[in-house]
């Protein structure tokens, strides 16, 4: 009976491991600029990408708005890199991770 046990515990994993080693699932970056820091910890930034137009076939610029937790401090025409996380409120899904390149006064 306990050798029995035994297996049933190995197969559903044993013991658990600790928090800071589970494997998360590679997180989505963008480096973009920042359009806009009037709220209280968030930023607007905006990422833009080249896209090869399907009939004309030349480049044409897009761009994305994405609204960014920042603890850091980025201010206007700062160039950063955000990090896709969790939901942290209703339009808010990404995370500033670092200041590239401070905006030149």
């Amino acid at each position: 009976m306990a050798e029995n046990q035994e297996n049933i515990t190995q197969a559903a994993g044993g013991t658990e491991a600790p928090k800071s080693a589970v494997r998360r699932a590679h997180r989505s970056q963008k480096v973009g600029t920042v359009s806009s820091d009037k709220m209280q910890k968030t930023v607007v930034v905006r990422v833009d990408r080249l896209v090869r137009h399907r009939k004309y076939r030349r480049y044409v610029r897009r761009t994305s708005k994405f609204m960014a937790h920042d603890e850091l401090g980025a201010t206007i025409g700062d160039k950063v890199r955000i990090v896709e996380t969790r939901p942290l409120s209703a339009r808010k899904r990404w995370r500033v991770v670092e200041i590239v390149q401070k905006a030149a006064k």
